[in-house]
């Protein structure tokens, strides 16, 4: 497992239910990371010492790895595959992969049969199909159903042992992830000084703990990560799940197909592109999204029924939204009366891992050039890059006519880049002169950014005029300094001031 990504802040939390909040003594880590079990893995703890939180990181990402090494069938050396080269024989197998095979076999009885460890022979089919770009024959197709619709173990509860009896491709996906999830919170929150996790893989959540956390429901029609959820809602110790086929699948003659598939059919799921369900349980929570992506929508409400607690939201391929009764209940959008709080920083004595010191900040000074009569005042934008001159804050933007925007260059580009609404920015009147900006260390998101070198952009553009971008980058290392900038023909002077807040 590799991490790509760290994330330590001090956040001004986003959008976090109406009741959340966070003690001093608490404190709360973030940490984003790729390729864990095959997709991204966010995680959140709230712990009272940066210590402990990376600890507890360590834990998690420790259990992971350990029940992946025996649940995975990516693994060749993995007790999974090793249990899956006999043949017959009754296989004293873990906790873990017991407790796993015996769940698919309580759920295969519990959704009729929707929910298979061998519908991997399906997935097979149908991505074959897609290779020759000719759908599987009904020969082909019936043969995969029967082969997976037998027997594949047998299961002696006195001595833990599990006997294979196919040769049908099996993958216990379906319930190893949110075993796997679920089984490492519960490792996580066994220390005492853990207040609460939030683990987060590929889109299905576990969340353990006194947290409260608002989670936007990705909209099945739009694959963009941005696009305006479908729904929010809030959860408090509950596993919230959603399975759906807008994402993956195969294409065979100008038609998708999902990789979601009916395992007593031999065909991909199509009636449904989405289920989300929250349940206190992770694995109840991830079957039923799965099963509901098979089952009709009259079949899933049933089967719910049959679980207390189990909200849900099913979208047809139709567009049409099926809600569970208390699903209202659960949704929160995010509205200006949302509540909410701070939390305080987990961070390192270390140099290189300090974020932005709290008691210090910015000071842009400059001055616009003034002409003599009536003229145009020019554009101004005022943003913070990181070294990688991605924009972290955004200061300032004036102007008075939206259409001459992109006259600011570099500012209008990184708007378009980043996927902000120019068109949502208000605009201010304002007078020609000396103009003072103050930088608090916090991105667009409240966020205290690491110590280090950013960028300062200060660009000026007036309507069918001249043009000039000043770029400044600075060490923000804790330690005062001054910076004079060059001025030139619409900015005549501008300076950085880094100094302890109160200074004159």
């Amino acid at each position: 497992m590799k991490a790509l990504q760290l994330g330590l802040a001090s956040v001004a939390l986003a959008l976090p239910g109406p009741s959340q909040s966070i003690s001093d003594s608490q404190g709360l880590f973030i940490s984003h990371l790729e390729n864990i079990l095959g997709t991204s893995f966010d995680l959140k703890i709230i712990a009272h010492s940066y210590a402990v939180a990376r600890q507890t990181e360590k834990t998690i990402l420790s259990e992971i790895e350990r029940l992946n090494a025996i649940l995975s069938s990516y693994l060749p050396t993995g007790e999974f595959n090793r249990w899956w080269d006999s043949t017959e024989q009754a296989i004293p197998v873990s906790n873990d992969l017991w407790a796993v095979l015996n769940e698919f076999s309580i759920w295969q009885q519990k959704t009729n049969g929707t929910i298979n460890a061998a519908a991997e022979a399906v997935n097979r089919l149908w991505k074959q199909a897609a290779e020759a770009q000719t759908l599987p024959t009904e020969t082909e197709r019936l043969a995969v159903v029967e082969a997976v619709n037998q027997p594949h173990w047998t299961l002696d509860p006195i001595h833990q042992t599990a006997t294979r009896l196919s040769q049908t491709p099996l993958r216990l996906h379906t319930f190893a992830k949110s075993y796997i999830l679920d089984r490492a919170a519960e490792v996580a929150m066994k220390h005492p000084e853990v207040d609460a996790v939030v683990l987060n893989i590929g889109g299905d959540l576990v969340i353990k703990g006194n947290w409260t956390e608002t989670v936007a429901i990705a909209n099945p029609k739009t694959d963009a990560e941005n696009a305006t959820p479908l729904a929010w809602l809030t959860a408090q110790n509950k596993a919230v799940a959603t399975s759906g086929n807008y994402r993956r699948g195969v294409q065979v003659d100008n038609q998708w197909y999902s990789h979601i598939v009916d395992p007593r059919t031999g065909m991909p799921a199509q009636e449904v592109i989405s289920a989300t369900v929250i349940h206190s349980d992770a694995t109840t929570a991830g079957a039923l999204a799965t099963a509901f992506n098979v089952l009709t929508p009259d079949e899933s409400v049933k089967l719910a029924a049959t679980f207390p607690g189990t909200d849900y939201l099913i979208v047809t391929k139709e567009g049409k939204s099926i809600a569970s009764p208390d699903w209202n209940r659960s949704s929160t959008p995010p509205t200006a009366n949302n509540s909410v709080k701070t939390a305080q920083i987990l961070s390192l004595s270390s140099n290189k891992d300090k974020n932005w010191n709290q008691n210090q900040e910015l000071i842009i000074s400059f001055e616009l050039s003034q002409f003599d009569g009536r003229y145009h005042r020019p554009f101004v934008g005022v943003w913070i890059e990181d070294e990688n001159h991605v924009p972290v804050r955004q200061l300032a933007i004036w102007y008075n006519k939206p259409r001459w925007l992109p006259e600011l260059r570099s500012w209008y580009a990184m708007q378009r880049n980043i996927g902000l609404d120019v068109a949502s920015i208000a605009s201010a009147t304002r007078s020609a002169g000396s103009y003072s900006l103050v930088w608090d260390g916090k991105d667009d998101k409240g966020q205290f950014v690491k110590q280090g070198k950013y960028t300062i952009n200060i660009e000026a553009a007036r309507e069918h005029g001249t043009y000039q971008l000043i770029r400044q980058e600075m060490d923000f290392n804790g330690k005062p300094k001054n910076q004079t900038l060059n001025g030139s023909t619409e900015i005549a002077t501008a300076a950085l001031e880094y100094r302890d807040k109160g200074t004159k």
